[in-house]
């Protein structure tokens, strides 16, 4: 095996195998790493349309956590994007504000159909519309 003068303890067969270790390793993280929507507005549509529950939310908000407290009650998880707690929060919520038509929080998502705010999402818990969106029994549950 020929040795590097600069590295003698190291061969040239253990510095390609070093290196073919590495590149692995990169591309596997890269495949794995989600590519980041270009704009606001694609962030929303890519978030809406790649996940069966979304909820554009506020952490402080009361009425975000009426809605959280629905899916809790389903046994549900939600994605939910805290918008007060990202740089790009605003950005996001003047994007949704384009798409829904209301600036409002919170706005929710069921396999990419915008549903509402909070009055709208409670609305459809109680007369058994959000069970049906999410293809659960709301059967015996209580009102909110």
């Amino acid at each position: 095996m020929a040795k590097l003068g600069f590295l003698p303890s190291f061969t040239v067969s253990k510095l390609l195998l070093l290196f073919a270790i590495t590149l692995l390793l990169t591309l596997l993280w890269a495949s794995n790493v989600e590519a980041k929507p270009k704009s606001p507005a694609a962030f929303v549509q890519k978030t809406i349309s790649s996940r069966s529950i979304v909820i554009f939310s506020k952490s402080y908000c009361p009425y975000c956590r009426r809605v959280k407290a629905v899916f809790k009650e389903l046994k549900q998880e939600p994605y939910v994007v805290e918008l007060d707690e990202r740089e790009d929060g605003a950005n996001i919520q003047d994007a949704l504000s384009q798409i829904v038509g209301r600036r409002t929080v919170p706005q929710v998502f069921i396999n990419g159909k915008h549903i509402g705010g909070s009055d709208d999402t409670v609305e459809a818990y109680e007369n058994g519309e959000l069970g049906k969106l999410l293809g659960i029994s709301t059967e015996g549950k209580e009102d909110l």
